[in-house]
């Protein structure tokens, strides 16, 4: 296993000509797929691994600098699939802030992707005056300061209103678990790279086919920001918007979740 292998946690399961790598988002780690796995490692050869800054990764690597915007992640992500040896396209099944990195990957080198699968998505999360994100920098300010303030605390609030459930429930404890696991300085890091992130105008070099999926009712993307990315990406696209709630439905909702990424895993927009 090479240095980046090791720093990420890569690991390579199943078999299969085509090959599916699964990124997850903020606050999780790669266990956020287990429900998505056992369905693919039959069929494909599927990666997964953590992204620096993830509470299962060592926090001496974490890079402040290098990870105050996506294009830290992006190069982690291309270094993985060089160090694996990936050079036809795979797919790409990314969660929140993974499904934008999974793009300005993508943009760099779209020869390495057959598609993007991009659930929870969002290129913006702030409002301005032609857009709607879903927050306003007070928001933010105010997520941030409370983050500062008593990391613990923060997690045991955000968690229920992410998942969309209580304290009470397995996946709001499975996601808490994740939250608290990273360090409260790099979280916040990590928090301010996601939330002050701007997208819209690469969408358009984006030219690999995306496959949008999200829930219905997301504290994080409003419906209306699948649409917008829609209209605005380079290349085909879709959208699925599900009957459901919560920003990480994998983990919440994986009965109805599951098959919905399975079907656009295998669905082709280029025929």
């Amino acid at each position: 296993m090479g240095i980046v292998e090791q720093a990420h946690n890569v690991r390579v399961l199943g078999s299969g000509d085509e090959t599916i790598v699964l990124a997850h988002g903020f606050g999780t780690d790669q266990s956020v797929w287990k429900h998505l796995v056992p369905h693919l490692v039959g069929s494909y050869r599927v990666v997964l691994y953590d992204n620096m800054g993830a509470g299962t990764t060592n926090p001496d690597y974490f890079d402040f600098e290098r990870y105050s915007s996506l294009e830290g992640f992006a190069y982690d992500l291309l270094a993985i699939l060089e160090e694996l040896g990936i050079v036809q396209p795979c797919i790409f099944v990314g969660h929140s802030l993974s499904a934008m990195v999974g793009a300005l990957a993508a943009i760099s080198r779209p020869d390495l992707f057959s598609k993007i699968v991009m659930l929870a998505a969002s290129p913006r999360y702030l409002n301005d005056p032609e857009y709607y994100g879903g927050f306003e920098q007070e928001d933010l300010d105010q997520l941030f300061e409370a983050m500062r303030e008593n990391y613990k605390a923060w997690c045991s609030g955000f968690a229920p209103l992410a998942i969309g459930g209580d304290m009470d429930t397995v996946h709001v404890q499975e996601f808490s678990r994740t939250l608290f696991n990273m360090r409260p300085d790099i979280a916040l890091c990590i928090a301010r790279t996601v939330f002050h992130i701007d997208m819209r105008p690469y969408l358009g070099l984006v030219t690999v086919p995306c496959h949008i999926i999200q829930s219905a009712a997301d504290l994080a993307v409003p419906v209306g920001v699948s649409e917008y990315m829609h209209r605005h990406l380079g290349g085909k696209s879709t959208v699925e918007v599900m009957p459901l709630g919560g920003h990480l439905p994998q983990l919440s909702s994986p009965e109805m979740v599951i098959p919905v990424l399975l079907r656009h895993i295998r669905r082709n927009l280029a025929a």
